[in-house]
């Protein structure tokens, strides 16, 4: 393995004396090390591989040799990362655990947050992504939180190093856009949906310190190249998506505050974007999943201490727990964000209490499904940046095959892209979006997985692969009833629920 790294570090010394020739054989030779690379990968049906030719370029520093030698190999070995299958072998490509210096600030039993980081040194773009993992909203619930997921409120069994996947992998060809920023990921402890200000004390059982988590994460990464950075990506799944919504702006004034105006900070809020809707069924509030989602936070905000935006508060002075619940604060939020958002989500239906793995769903819940689709299209269709396929899913955006989901033939890191060049141009002044460039995709379709490239599901009993047609008769779909509903031959409602149409 070492004389394979040898191997790979003479050949990028070699290739830094073609690179002083020009930029674009340098893009030239890394766009063949990503088809070469890619042409290894078992094929997937919707592997968008033109997405994977647009990557960052990063500045070689040339000077000073002699006196850095540090950072001259670093710039080789990111380079030998960047032009050679070889590297593949383990150039450490992993993120590593650093906790936080100021030691007040918390998990939920007072041991130290932390975060994951995997430096880019050649890059100014930085990714901070938030974990998920629901919440807890009294002592019982998060007593029983600490027994059963005590990761999700301790840091004492983390492990030292984490691999980044999805848009946190250093792979382009799993993130062809984003591959060669810097990724911290912040790990979930303080099960507040990242809006707590409470420490722990005598009085108190637990710390609820996600805000402050946040903004003790920026601070320490500012002596680690933030300072330097042109653009922070905040992003973060479920909880951590929600938590983008909450904290984006907030991160955005304290980079300001702290001396960095110049600082580009953008949202990317995955599977977070929640309805307060009224349960199919309404059951008592006695743990996280049961309980409406609307009681959930409005006991969960008192007992965390949770902060919200300044001009959310404002908006709904003395009912803040509306700041949860992504259409309301959406509008208040200053800084660009994405929304990626399921219309059929898990987490949602589970809250909602429609559970459709067990049994035939009834004529209500299936009502109550589309009804959910039709309502999360109607929050969505004033937001200019969103990604929203009609799959029963939640999370995507760190899934091996976030890049295999496509909405009206665009997929997900292609309209990221989009949007980022939507966002460069708007900062010169044309307001026209880059045509041919769609970041405003959504569904029309109205059936879960009626999309054929949503992510499979599998048979909870056999573990069998499901077929959209054996997805819909499982969950009790009618599709002769359902063609005369639509005036239709039931063939043909067939063929159009296999082709996605």
């Amino acid at each position: 393995e070492g004389g394979l790294t040898v191997i790979c570090l003479v050949h990028s010394a070699l290739v830094l004396g073609l690179l002083q020739s020009g930029a674009v054989g340098a893009r030239r030779l890394r766009g063949g090390r990503s088809e070469r690379r890619a042409s290894l990968l078992p094929s997937a049906p919707h592997r968008q591989r033109g997405d994977t030719t647009t990557t960052e370029s990063f500045a070689l520093d040339f000077t000073a040799v002699e006196d850095n030698m540090d950072s001259f190999m670093t710039q080789v070995k990111n380079l030998a990362q960047s032009l050679y299958p070889c590297s593949a072998q383990k150039l450490d490509n992993d993120m590593k655990l650093h906790f936080l210096e100021n030691m007040s600030v918390t998990c939920n039993d007072g041991t130290p947050a932390g975060y994951y980081l995997k430096e880019s040194r050649g890059s100014r773009r930085w990714l901070i992504f938030l974990e998920g993992g629901w919440y807890c909203f009294n002592k019982e619930n998060c007593d029983s939180r600490y027994e059963t997921m005590r990761r999700l409120m301790s840091s004492s069994k983390w492990p030292q190093t984490k691999t980044g996947t999805g848009i946190l992998s250093p792979l382009p060809e799993d993130n062809p856009h984003w591959w060669n920023a810097n990724m911290v990921f912040i790990p979930y402890c303080s099960s507040d949906v990242w809006s707590g200000a409470t420490p722990k004390t005598d009085q108190n059982d637990y710390a609820f310190m996600g805000s402050l988590i946040i903004k003790e994460v920026v601070k320490n990464l500012l002596s680690k190249g933030l300072d330097n950075g042109k653009i922070l990506l905040l992003a973060g799944s479920s909880a951590g998506g929600t938590g983008v919504l909450l904290n984006v702006d907030a991160v955005s004034e304290l980079l300001e505050e702290l001396g960095h105006p110049n600082i580009q900070v953008r949202g990317l809020s995955d599977s977070g974007w929640f309805l307060d809707n009224k349960q199919y069924l309404c059951t008592d509030c006695v743990d996280t999943i049961s309980c409406a989602p609307t009681e959930a936070i409005k006991r969960g905000i008192k007992y965390w201490g949770g902060v919200v935006p300044e001009r959310c508060r404002l908006a709904h002075e003395g009912s803040e727990w509306n700041c949860f619940f992504g259409y309301r604060v959406y509008p208040t939020i200053r800084r660009p964000v994405f929304v990626v958002q399921w219309l059929f989500d898990e987490a949602q239906l589970t809250v909602d209490n429609i559970h459709l793995m067990g049994q035939p769903v009834q004529e209500g819940q299936w009502r109550y499904i589309q009804n959910l689709g039709i309502e999360l299209r109607n929050t969505l269709k004033d937001v200019p940046a969103m990604f929203a396929p009609a799959c029963l899913s939640h999370e995507v955006i760190t899934r091996n095959y976030w890049i295999d989901i496509q909405v009206k033939g665009t997929s997900l890191p292609r309209a990221l892209h989009c949007w980022e060049r939507s966002l460069h141009d708007n900062s010169k002044n044309s307001k026209a979006p880059p045509k041919g460039c769609p970041m405003h995709l959504i569904d029309n379709c109205p059936w879960p997985h009626c999309n054929p490239t949503c992510p499979t599901i599998r048979d909870q009993v056999t573990g069998q692969e499901m077929n959209v047609i054996q997805f819909l008769m499982h969950m009790g779909f009618d599709v002769q009833k359902m063609a005369q509903q639509q005036g239709m031959d039931p063939s043909k409602l067939l063929g159009m629920l296999s082709s996605g149409s």
